[in-house]
């Protein structure tokens, strides 16, 4: 298992929770499944995953309670499973830190491209836009927007000299921002760079997202241009 992804599944019914490890296994990723939201959380904190895989609808501990306190103790990805596209679970799914969203029923290979998206954005936090920043910066990789300090290299923000915490998810996506401030980044473009979406996605993924970062970095510092997208306030 050291040289594999571990990835947490919690999933009550038992004919997709086994047989979408046995997917996953196939695919070079070991797995530990769960049936409910407790035994989940003991698991997370006994293994300390790779990758968290969660259905909104379990017992005991239901998904979106569980990503909430997995989100208070790591910054682990988390993908959430919900069993319909427009329920108002995968917008409190994504609001409690959850990173990304299947929806049920989903195609073994969609998962799977999903999971590891996911994984390549955590593994190369710095990113594109990273680059780009720090190689136009004249201060060794630190930009600064008004209060707000973005260190690309350390990968580390304050505001108002105190560190803000912000998941790998929301780290990718202030340094798009701040790799071009002022210029407006439509939610489609985001979802490309900083999700890793070759395909069409939804942009409530980007709208909660941008709505966590801006209550960590300031409720002004992204504007939202109708109709458009979001730029950062230079």
């Amino acid at each position: 298992m050291a040289d594999q992804t571990h990835v947490l599944f919690v999933e009550d019914d038992d004919v997709i929770r086994e047989a979408t490890q046995l997917a996953l296994e196939r695919d070079g990723f070991a797995v530990t499944a769960m049936p409910d939201g407790l035994s989940g959380l003991e698991s997370f904190r006994a293994n300390r995953p790779d990758i968290a895989l969660l259905d909104v609808m379990v017992p005991g501990l239901d998904g979106v309670s569980l990503c909430r306190r997995i989100r208070d103790e790591s910054t682990v990805p988390v993908i959430m499973l919900s069993a319909r596209a427009d329920s108002i679970d995968v917008v409190l799914g994504l609001e409690a830190g959850a990173d990304d969203y299947v929806t049920k029923p989903f195609d073994g290979a969609v998962l799977v491209a999903r999971i590891r998206a996911v994984l390549r954005r955590f593994g190369h936090a710095g990113g594109s836009a990273a680059d780009s920043g720090s190689a136009a910066d004249p201060n060794g990789g630190t930009l600064t927007f008004g209060e707000l300090e973005i260190d690309t290299e350390g990968m580390e923000v304050r505001r108002a000299g105190r560190p803000v915490a912000l998941t790998p998810t929301e780290m990718r996506l202030l340094l798009e921002f701040s790799a071009a401030p002022g210029t407006v980044l439509s939610r489609d473009k985001l979802l490309e760079r900083v999700w890793d979406y070759g395909w069409g996605g939804d942009t409530r993924v980007v709208d909660v997202h941008v709505q966590r970062l801006r209550q960590k970095i300031g409720q002004d510092r992204i504007e939202t241009v109708r109709g458009f997208g979001y730029k950062l306030r230079a």
